[in-house]
């Protein structure tokens, strides 16, 4: 989980030590302008006073339009409990001397862009989340009070517009799909508060996706020097187009460490359109969980390539994919006429086709031991935000039946009436993964997301497309697997999110 502090950081875990921080720098995003400059062959060796002075000049073409917005956040209400008087309960002393303290608004500082000659700006929803009031200081040093055009969460974009009374310089979007690992680009924006700052460094890498990510955010990665303040900020290459918008760095410091993220410019101006259209970005949605086929996948169920995703969890019973049959277990190969890679790609063509509109899926069926091609014509649906659920806190219980062995790292028990009601998972069969060797190699098999394979209290119910549903059979199983096999674990598990139980597909290869 990311956690947010008034800059709006972003910190995340990794490995035994590593303190890794994915900071949303809170910026701006810029593109091609409205006057052409000459352009400088990607090609072409250039001497350090060549690229300087188009440094200077890329500089000089964009900064008129980068802006710097400051926020003052809204202040927390007290809580219910908590009142001026002296507190009965000891337990509470100490929240009611904090309750004594003044209670300040909270100011953060971050980077935009000017897109219209009238006064629309381009930022980082996470810049202006939870804002009372938004203030923008142009390059001229003016500032004026903004108000919120639309904002989406997913993209981490948001509009704003400003009243100025005159015609404003701006920046156009431009082509992110140009941009190459190795090209120069300059970050610009208000790092600290400092605006009107400028850093140069290169493409680390393209379509980049970070740990917490949205399925609809790739990013441009770049060594140019980002930091708190950056968000909202562009991204332009040579030809002072601009690429991306500034969002996010991963740091064991706090500061830039040369990870830098940018949100690519041509996803950003689907987003830009439809915000200031409608308030809001309107996406296509089915109503399903995934996971993308991988090698072992398409090994054991003998698909010519390992592409696809697979469908682990019908979630929205009403839903477009439930509605026309879609069923867990089915793998979408062709969304409307164009191949699916993978879940992140399905996600992707969903969520920018129209909602109503009518798609044509193709999608594989396990029908006993065949693999039946299927199509479906289904009209989307409108994807909606999810309220979080809190998790539910689950008792142990005794274990009734362990293996002698432990295939794989995994201690296993055949699922019990009582076993069953405290994982939820009532009415199903197999094996309950008790626990997991975190010296095992399964222990580092993960998932298409980023998560961990299995986890205690999920339940393994075929294993390359066997059923098991007594150790026995399990251990028998895998003793006849050698080095190098592949192995499609469907294992089922209790969402919290969703309340009920949904389906994960688990690919590895024996070591």
């Amino acid at each position: 989980m990311f956690d947010f502090d008034n800059f709006g950081s972003r910190r995340l875990t990794g490995g035994s030590n590593l303190l890794l921080v994915f900071m949303i720098a809170v910026g701006t995003i810029i593109a091609p302008s409205q006057t052409n400059t000459g352009q400088v062959s990607g090609n072409a060796a250039v001497s350090p006073a060549q690229l300087s002075a188009t440094f200077a000049e890329v500089a000089k073409k964009v900064e008129p339009a980068v802006v710097n917005i400051e926020t003052k956040g809204r202040v927390a209400e007290p809580s219910a409990k908590s009142d001026t008087t002296t507190p009965a309960d000891p337990d509470d002393i100490m929240d009611f001397f904090r309750r004594q303290l003044p209670r300040r608004p909270i100011y953060a500082v971050g980077s935009g862009f000017i897109v219209d000659k009238g006064g629309l700006i381009i930022t980082n929803n996470h810049v202006i989340e939870g804002a009372a009031r938004i203030t923008v200081k142009l390059d001229t040093d003016e500032e004026y009070p903004a108000t919120v055009v639309g904002a989406d969460d997913l993209s981490d974009l948001a509009v704003l517009k400003i009243e100025a009374g005159k015609e404003l310089p701006f920046v156009k979007l431009g082509n992110s799909d140009s941009a190459q690992v190795g090209d120069w680009v300059l970050a610009l924006g208000s790092p600290f508060g400092l605006s009107k700052s400028v850093t140069a460094g290169i493409i680390s890498q393209t379509q980049r996706e970070t740990p917490g990510g949205s399925p609809f955010q790739k990013f441009i990665q770049t060594d140019a020097a980002i930091n708190k303040g950056n968000s909202g900020g562009p991204l332009v290459n040579m030809n002072g187009e601009v690429i991306g918008i500034n969002s996010q760095i991963a740091t064991s410091t706090g500061d830039s460490n040369g990870v830098g993220f940018a949100f690519p410019a041509n996803e950003a101006a689907q987003v830009y359109k439809q915000l200031v259209a409608n308030g809001k970005v309107h996406r296509g949605y089915l109503g399903i969980a995934l996971e993308s086929v991988k090698a072992e996948y398409a090994k054991v169920y003998g698909l010519k390539d390992a592409k696809g995703a697979i469908v682990t969890d019908v979630r929205d019973k009403q839903g477009a994919a439930a509605v026309n049959g879609i069923k867990v277990g089915d793998v979408i190969t062709d969304f409307n006429g164009q191949k699916v890679e993978n879940a992140r790609d399905l996600i992707a063509k969903v969520s920018s086709s129209t909602p109503g509109k009518d798609v044509e899926i193709q999608f594989l069926r396990e029908n006993g031991s065949n693999i039946e091609k299927k199509t479906a014509t289904i009209k989307l649906g409108e994807r909606r935000a999810s309220d979080p659920v809190s998790p539910d806190d689950t008792s142990k219980t005794t274990i009734e039946k362990r293996a002698d062995d432990k295939p794989f790292g995994l201690t296993l028990t055949e699922l019990t009436p009582a076993l069953a009601t405290n994982y939820k998972l009532d009415g199903q069969k197999g094996l309950v993964v008790r626990e997991i060797n975190p010296a095992s190699f399964i222990a580092d098999v993960k998932m298409s997301n980023g998560d961990d394979a299995l986890d205690e209290g999920d339940l393994i119910q075929r294993i390359n497309r066997a059923p098991v549903t007594t150790l026995k059979a399990f251990n028998d199983t895998v003793a006849k697997l050698k080095p190098g096999d592949a192995v499609v674990l469907e294992v089922v598990a209790y969402s919290r999110l969703t309340r009920s139980v949904q389906l994960k597909i688990v690919q590895f290869t024996v070591q």
